[in-house]
């Protein structure tokens, strides 16, 4: 009489499968609360590359205010924007933190930071 080999299975488990989809999950959640944050720093790059055309402080800071109201920018207003000269130059800066709630006591700081060239 011969013996019949049982043949391992492959593949992953139910549970596996839970763990995975809850940790995918999690991480579209996490992702899509991030993605506005991204977009609201790239218009704000792009006020800011606008603003600097400006001959003074206070009309780039005008200018900027203006072009926040167009895309929606409330993070930044044009009083948070550091302007200082550099080679005869005017060099606009910013940095800001926005925090998002995870769960419970957990945030997640997000920091952004940035200047015209």
């Amino acid at each position: 009489m011969r013996l019949q080999r049982k043949h391992k299975q492959t593949g992953i488990s139910f549970i596996g499968m839970s763990l995975v989809a809850v940790t995918l999950a999690s991480a579209g959640v996490v992702a899509a609360q991030v993605f506005p944050t991204v977009l609201e720093y790239q218009a704000i790059n792009k006020a800011l590359e606008a603003a600097k055309r400006a001959q003074t402080a206070s009309e780039a800071r005008m200018i900027f205010d203006k072009a926040a109201a167009i895309d929606d920018i409330h993070s930044l207003s044009g009083r948070d924007i550091e302007i200082i000269q550099e080679n005869g130059k005017m060099v606009l800066r910013f940095a800001y933190e926005r925090e998002i709630h995870l769960a419970g006591p957990a945030y997640l700081t997000l920091k952004y930071a940035g200047s015209t060239k």
